[in-house]
């Protein structure tokens, strides 16, 4: 029987840097997980590229796949829609493989109860004072957004408790180090694989 593959939401406040620990995670030959890339209503960023970094929807396609229940979380942020698409992620899981969410909180909340199973990170800044410069220096927010962001980031780190495990993003490099070690950690879990050795019990 194919063991299902471990679903690993990595989420945190807007401007805590999840894209790029993500593409620091994803640029090591070793890494072996699947990243599913989310569909959104904003517009691309410099250098983002639709399919690799996102799937950019127009508001009306988005609403066609919330009705169709084609996602497996969706939320909208500062007026724009971010999902999920749920057919890849379950084939994914079914095949055996890991597939990687970055996601925002609200998102992680419905997969949280989709997926109890799942394994939950919170990406944490230094401070808030570090998270807002690191708004600020995107230059693409004006002050009523990053206003904004900053009060919706106080009210995401108060729903830490629905995560399993908190990393803190001081440099990119060691916080994909925790990421990775953390997953390693849940793949020897006993109540993940205690299954497959009882069944050593069973040769004789």
């Amino acid at each position: 029987m194919q063991e299902k593959g471990l679903l690993i939401v990595l989420s945190g406040p807007s401007g805590v840097g999840k894209g790029t620990v993500r593409k620091e995670i994803f640029s090591h030959p070793d890494t072996a997980f699947e990243y599913s890339i989310s569909m959104t209503t904003r517009a691309p960023r410099a250098g983002e590229v639709n399919g690799l970094d996102y799937f950019f929807k127009t508001r009306e396609e988005f609403e066609q796949l919330i009705e169709q229940g084609k996602l497996l979380e969706y939320a909208e942020f500062v007026g724009n829609y971010y999902g999920t698409p749920v057919d890849y992620v379950r084939e994914t899981l079914d095949a055996g493989k890991d597939v990687f969410l970055e996601i925002e909180v609200k998102g992680a909340r419905q997969v949280r109860k989709k997926f109890p199973e799942g394994l939950f990170i919170f990406l944490m800044p230094p401070s808030l004072t570090e998270l807002k410069n690191r708004i600020v220096t995107r230059g693409t927010e004006t002050e009523d957004i990053i206003h904004n962001r900053m009060l919706t980031a106080r009210e995401e780190i108060e729903m830490m408790e629905l995560y399993d495990y908190v990393v803190e993003n001081d440099q990119v490099e060691l916080a994909c180090e925790r990421v990775k070690a953390i997953v390693t950690a849940e793949h020897c879990r006993r109540e993940r694989v205690e299954h497959r050795y009882k069944k050593l019990l069973e040769v004789e």
